[in-house]
């Protein structure tokens, strides 16, 4: 039995863009400090291009830890938050519960860019939940709530701790609004 995390490839498809919207609203703060590595943006493209349907599941699966990797590049948290939450766009192809991962990634990247500013996180939450059309937040409303299943990202381990954690627990909570 597949993991309700997953979701169905057509829903994997629509959420697919929202989480390359929520990823590309922070790559500006990986590319400001990595302006040569590409693979993030690469990675959030190709997000979108699954979303489009011009890209199968099963070789993007293969690539969706190539953004990831890039977070090594940057040189501050929110840099490598940022190359993170494209990683986990990319990986909604394998996964749609990747989506909150790209969420969360990208507030944590929002919170810690503007540290002076403890209201940016709230902020980036209200327009990740403002940016949803009523299909991705009913597809998005189909995952477990965080913790509730072991077999995938939403289950125990780093999305369900600390900042991706609250971040997912908020934009969760968000979607019946």
């Amino acid at each position: 039995m597949a993991s309700p995390q997953a979701l169905s490839e057509e829903d994997r498809r629509l959420v697919a863009a929202w989480a390359a919207d929520c990823a590309e609203r922070v790559l500006p703060l990986f590319e400001a400090e990595a302006p040569d590595d590409a693979r993030p943006r690469d990675a959030i493209a190709r997000a979108r291009a699954f979303g489009r349907g011009e890209l199968g599941a099963a070789g993007e699966i293969k690539r969706r830890f190539v953004a990831g990797r890039a977070a090594s590049s940057a040189r501050t948290p929110a840099g490598a938050a940022a190359a993170r939450s494209a990683a986990q766009a990319s990986g909604v192809a394998h996964m749609g519960a990747h989506a909150l991962g790209a969420a969360a990634y990208a507030v944590r990247a929002a919170g810690l860019a503007a540290s002076g500013r403890p209201e940016a996180r709230g902020e980036e939450v209200r327009w990740q939940l403002a940016a949803m059309t009523p299909p991705v937040r009913a597809a998005l409303s189909l995952l477990p709530a965080l913790g509730e299943d072991s077999a995938g990202p939403l289950g125990p381990g780093l999305l369900a701790s600390g900042a991706l954690g609250d971040a997912i627990r908020e934009i969760q909570s968000g979607l019946g609004a």
